[in-house]
């Protein structure tokens, strides 16, 4: 056994412990944070922005670029139009070692990665995916890599809010809203669309609606969206269509629902093709060097653009020149069509960057050859293509990624025009129906599923998921104050002291405990007693000054049986005999400074032999939380007799020098 001397807080440490432990503890304080979550995440979509812009300058000598057609580099006119095949290769050898070697999920377009960390990893994200990730996506189109800015920003802004939340020690109910809050002030900030931000973090990331999330979300969206406005300006992101384009008669609402029938299985193709090129480069760079892949891979995305070099970056200025005509019929479905294997392949290849703006590039380039087709066919009568651009727009992307509302709100409100609410809300709705029974995975969640994780499953805890660790533990009789240990500052916890020769049998196993807070969920607390419970765990107050109760498997699985009207169910063996075999927890969830878990087990000859528990007189200090006997760990019942071989798990602190004297 080792003892730990935990190092002196001094008063700004106090400081931010009572600041954080305010925060943790209210639904007010989930606001205030959701509010500063806002403010990072507007910061960093504005870093991102200019960061993108930066290197497409740095390559090109443009701040976008791709629309002139076949025109080279402003900066590289000796390269000519070597420059596109060239270009992807050098940006491959800058990003693929940095993601490789710093963080590897940064790979890819991101959203996956959040929603798997609010699914099942309480809103935990590693703090430097936010760095990584800007730099990588930034320099993956700036170098000619066709994809979109939203991943990254969602990905960016997560990774804020889930540090934020780490450092604060948040409960991982409310960790899970502020990577929502995160993300939705991300898209809200860069796309100047603070609603489609609110929708993308409830419905994509959170998937699942409460008052508290709803309002914290939009706290962080408006908060971000007004903090990138004086960057970015106020104007809305499509605000290049043409504006007032509506539907003259009714009966062409049959055209629209054929147009999102059209529009929904070209959004399935966009989920079929990436997949499938990540496949083949899989088979075909496998045990290579991952950090090189993006480079040689970077050839292939080369010879596309230098095919076609509106492909280049994310693609905005050719969704203008795409609605305002300049485009002929062919030539937008080459581009639509193009755009799926560019997209494609600068992800499969090990680029990073997001899939909603080349969404939308196939989505205006498909809806404006279907208008052109309708125009020909029934005249002016049929309404303007542009009309259909926009409308197939928001389907393709609800068909790939399922977010009704998401692309709903997005359509309207980056083209500010809310005269197409009604034909774009019949289009995303056919489109939903028709991807959902065509395809069970989205192209977020179809990343999961080929891991083996699907958060769409149907969870059966659903039933008493309003259950919290303060209605499943154990309530102490006097709880313990944590404030008034962490005070005496020469306290050193030791196991190894005069207090154990007074224990009734051998100190066989020591651990440090870690904590849940009383208002964490049901779901929380058994991922938490599955990860650290061997012995259970402590229950603290919302502000984390006091110890209020214990949690066993054995507590929590008489609270859910109770919840569901049946019988006790007894504890399986495994559930608690732990030992060296124990699976390695993933990292340490609200560790509990200062105290320690000791295991005595009761030896023959031990004076505790045949008493009852409660008659037993520990230590200062000392408290039974648990009791094993066998393959059962039970509540420490006063009323049980002490028999060889049984262990009494004890909640231990250390003494003072005054108390040892003593």
């Amino acid at each position: 056994m080792t003892e730990t001397v935990p190092a002196s807080s001094g008063p700004i440490t106090r400081f931010t412990d009572r600041v954080a432990a305010a925060l943790r503890g209210s639904r007010a304080g989930l606001f205030v944070i959701a509010v500063v979550v806002g403010l990072g995440a507007g910061l960093g979509a504005v870093v991102f922005r200019y960061l993108v812009s930066f290197f497409t300058w740095v390559f090109t000598g443009q701040a976008e670029f791709g629309q002139g057609g076949w025109v080279g580099s402003s900066h590289l006119p000796w390269l000519g139009l070597a420059f596109f095949v060239v270009i992807p290769v050098v940006g491959g050898l800058l990003y693929g070692p940095l993601v490789y070697r710093f963080a590897r999920e940064a790979r890819g377009h991101g959203v996956p990665e959040v929603m798997v960390a609010v699914a099942e990893n309480g809103g935990r994200i590693r703090p430097q995916v936010s760095v990584v990730k800007a730099l990588a996506s930034a320099l993956t189109i700036g170098t000619g890599g066709s994809v979109g800015r939203e991943g990254p920003i969602v990905q960016i802004g997560s990774a804020l809010a889930s540090s934020l939340g780490q450092w604060i020690r948040m409960p991982e109910n409310r960790m899970r809203i502020l990577v929502a809050c995160g993300a939705g002030g991300g898209i809200a900030a860069t796309f100047n669309a603070p609603i489609t931000g609110v929708f993308f973090g409830v419905e994509i990331i959170l998937r699942e609606m409460s008052v508290d999330a709803l309002f914290a979300v939009m706290l962080s969206a408006m908060v971000a969206d007004a903090v990138a406005i004086p960057f970015l300006g106020n104007e809305h992101l499509l605000s290049g269509f043409p504006a007032g384009i509506v539907l003259h008669d009714p009966r062409n609402y049959l055209l629209i629902a054929v147009l999102a029938v059209i529009a929904a299985l070209i959004g399935l193709l966009f989920k079929t093709v990436l997949y499938a090129l990540e496949d083949l480069a899989d088979r075909l760079w496998k045990g290579r060097p991952e950090w090189l892949r993006p480079a040689v891979g970077g050839l292939v995305l080369g010879l596309v653009l230098l095919a076609l070099p509106q492909l280049y970056g994310v693609g905005y200025p050719v969704m203008f020149k795409t609605v305002a005509g300049d485009y002929a019929l062919w030539f937008l479905l080459i581009l639509a069509a193009g755009k799926i294997l560019a997209t494609s392949v600068s992800l499969a290849i090990g680029g990073s960057g997001g899939v909603f703006a080349p969404s939308l590039f196939i989505g205006v380039t498909s809806g404006m050859a279907f208008g052109m087709v309708v125009d020909h066919l029934f005249g002016p009568g049929a309404g303007s293509p542009a009309l259909y651009a926009v409308v197939a727009m928001g389907a393709v992307f609800t068909s790939a990624a399922r977010a009704p509302l998401t692309s709903f709100a997005s359509v309207v409100e980056m083209t500010g025009d809310f005269t197409l609410t009604l034909p774009v809300m019949l289009a995303v709705a056919i489109a939903t129906a028709v991807s959902r029974g065509i395809s069970y995975g989205t192209i977020y969640t179809t990343k999961l599923l080929r891991r083996g994780q699907d958060i769409d499953r149907a969870a059966p805890w659903r039933a008493f998921a309003d259950l919290t660790a303060a209605q499943v533990m154990r309530p102490l009789r006097i709880p313990i104050d944590l404030g008034a240990r962490r005070a005496a500052e020469a306290e050193t916890p030791s196991i190894v002291d005069a207090a154990a020769s007074a224990l009734p049998g051998t100190v066989t196993h020591v651990r440090d405990p870690q904590a849940v807070f009383a208002t964490e969920s049901i779901t929380d607390v058994l991922r938490q007693l599955d990860e650290y419970g061997r012995d259970g765990l402590p229950v603290l107050s919302d502000d984390g000054r006091h110890i209020e109760g214990w949690i066993t498997n054995h507590s929590a699985i008489q609270t859910i049986t109770r919840e569901l009207g049946r019988h006790v169910v007894t504890p399986s063996t495994k559930a608690f005999t732990g030992g060296a075999g124990d699976r390695a927890p993933a990292g340490p969830a609200t560790p509990l400074t200062g105290y320690q878990l000791l295991e005595i087990t009761i030896p023959r000859g031990s004076s505790a032999l045949g008493k009852k528990l409660g008659s037993i007189t520990w230590p200062p200090h000392h408290l039974p939380v648990s009791y094993v006997r066998g393959p059962q760990l039970r509540q420490p019942d006063p009323e049980i007799t002490i028999a060889v071989g049984d262990r009494i798990n004890l909640l231990t602190r250390g003494t003072t020098e005054k108390e040892k004297a003593s």
